[in-house]
């Protein structure tokens, strides 16, 4: 009675071993933390003090020690063997488990180590086992304990062989999920080098664009636009996106099937997931048919998420399946329904630092961020505005039978305006113009901004510390060419500066020029600030591209100031 009792609790102590290790290393793809916690339970639950995992040494054709406990780092790093040298060689390079009773009387034992030697009387035995998958030995893990009060060294080499199974497949998916990103990685250095060899003059359907940012914008719609490949759009609301979107639908292999397009931010998350994936009949109240979702209506062509940094957590780790599997199951229904879709994302939102802050899934953010195309702000394309102008007024005409003409003081004042509303607050701007202006001219003096009745200022109302550095930009640009009045700088009233008749600003004392200060992250910095965060001037500030600026900007994380 009292061996059955002691057998069940043996039996009971190594399922609670097995579950805390499968809990561990279903946590994280990190294995030098996982392996080292699985080791760790070794030790607390089993009485192994003193245990490793030994896997190849990369490009080096050796073996060393991977993770260990009771082992110190010197210990560690004298840990080396060659394939089939000693117990641990002999395991690794046959696959067969071996079960040393006592490592004092075991000739073909090697500690490199120096930690697993018999210390004094003591009988001290070695267990080690192969951490196997379907194709080949990953590597070895082996643990020591001490033999005393009958210990049954096959129920330690049992415990040890299920362990190592599941560290095997654990590093298995740790290598298919790095070579799967290092793919991704090579695929997007080779579209980025495929870009920079691209001619310029590129052009799209209903999507203008002359200056030298939205031509680099048009080449790698080029590029991207015929593989499969998800293309992620950034840059802030209003650049025209969705106008991007369509045209790499257009020019992609799909242009004949559906362009589906979804607003996620619009919907909650229960009207989201009806919406993607559809339902059956009975599935919740209302629901008195089976409806296809947008990912079945945009099988063989492209689906258009906007918004995607806006939904929920529990939402992100629903989509992640479906870019996985490429299947999902409707709401209240079981059969799987596979799709073939072309995924086209963007975003106004800072996904790394939302990464960074546990707001969005790094795996969901890898899956979308296949291939990134940053959209330009208006004011950072200046160029452009001209030819947006004429195209509103001519869409304005023909809609309301309309001759309206832009005088070029009118232009002026068009092209001088930040517009932190992008494309469309200029669209907006045009239409409002066209429609209350008396006569067929647009004047300088017929736009709100001339009246003090510009509502953009109201929602953009700049800061005192960015006012000056934007004042500072202006009155630079100023100094070069002629501004009209809703864009000079001029003293305020109240002692401060205003920009034309409608942005009256706090006083404050211009900083006083400065060198620039040591440190890639801390120059970029200084080159922003000392250009009111406009990223055209500060790469002329420091002798580089807009396009070399951008990438620096994110390379070091630095969040580009909105106005």
């Amino acid at each position: 009675m009292l061996a059955r009792t002691t057998h069940d609790q043996r039996s009971h102590v190594e399922l609670i071993t097995v579950y805390e290790i499968c809990r561990i290393l279903g946590a994280s793809l990190d294995t030098e933390r996982t392996f080292r916690d699985a080791l760790n339970v070794l030790a607390a639950h089993l009485g192994m003090d003193r245990a490793m995992i030994v896997m190849p040494v990369a490009d080096e054709g050796r073996l060393g020690v991977h993770s260990s406990v009771g082992l110190t780092r010197e210990q560690e790093r004298r840990g080396t063997w060659k394939h089939g040298e000693g117990v641990i060689g002999h395991v690794y390079a046959t696959g067969m488990p071996v079960v040393v009773p006592d490592v004092a009387q075991a000739p073909e034992f090697i500690d490199r180590t120096g930690a697993f030697s018999a210390a004094g009387e003591q009988m001290m035995a070695f267990v080690v086992v192969p951490l196997k998958t379907d194709r080949a030995v990953v590597g070895v893990l082996a643990a020591q304990r001490e033999v005393q009060g009958g210990a049954r060294l096959s129920d330690d080499q049992r415990v040890l062989t299920m362990v190592a199974t599941l560290l095997a497949q654990a590093a298995s998916l740790h290598d298919a999920v790095s070579d799967e990103h290092q793919r991704l990685q090579l695929e997007a250095t080779r579209l980025q080098k495929a870009l920079q060899r691209e001619p310029r003059g590129r052009t799209l359907d209903n999507v203008i664009g002359e200056s030298r940012p939205m031509q680099q914008v048009f080449v790698e719609v080029h590029q991207a636009a015929p593989s499969r490949s998800t293309v992620l759009l950034r840059g802030e609301s209003g650049t025209g996106k969705e106008a991007i979107a369509r045209a790499i639908h257009h020019l992609s292999p799909r242009r004949d099937a559906a362009f589906i397009k979804v607003n996620c931010a619009a919907l909650t998350e229960s009207l989201l997931e009806s919406e993607l994936f559809g339902h059956e009949k009975g599935a919740f109240t209302g629901a008195t048919g089976d409806r296809k979702g947008r990912f079945e209506l945009a099988h063989g062509g492209t689906l258009f998420l906007d918004e995607i940094g806006d939904v929920s957590p529990a939402f992100q780790a629903k989509l992640l399946r479906v870019l996985q599997e490429r299947e999902f199951e409707r709401v209240g229904g079981s059969r799987p329904v596979k799709v073939d879709v072309r995924l086209i994302c963007a975003t106004n939102r800072d996904l790394e630092k939302m990464v960074q802050r546990g707001e969005y899934r790094a795996d969901l953010y890898y899956r979308i961020n296949v291939v990134s195309i940053f959209l330009p702000p208006l004011r950072e394309r200046r160029d452009d505005i001209p030819a947006l102008v004429a195209h509103f007024i001519d869409r304005f005409n023909r809609e309301n039978r309309r001759q309206l003409k832009v005088t070029p003081d009118a232009m002026k004042v068009l092209t001088s305006c930040y517009w932190p509303g992008n494309v469309r607050e200029l669209e907006n701007c045009i239409e409002r113009t066209a429609t209350m202006v008396q006569g067929d001219t647009i004047r300088d003096l017929a736009f709100p901004c001339r009246q003090n009745r510009c509502l953009t200022q109201t929602l953009h109302f700049l800061d005192k510390a960015d006012a000056v550095a934007a004042v500072q930009g202006l009155a630079a640009s100023s100094a070069k060419r002629e501004l009209p009045a809703s864009a000079r700088v001029a003293p305020a009233d109240d002692g401060g500066v205003r920009i034309g008749p409608t942005v009256n600003l706090p006083a404050a004392a211009p900083p006083a020029p400065s060198e620039p200060p040591e440190g890639e992250r801390e120059r970029l910095i200084w080159a922003m600030e000392q250009c009111g965060w406009v990223q055209a001037k500060a790469a002329r500030l420091l002798h580089v591209t807009p396009r070399q600026l951008g990438y620096a900007l994110q390379k070091n994380r630095i969040e580009v100031r909105k106005f």
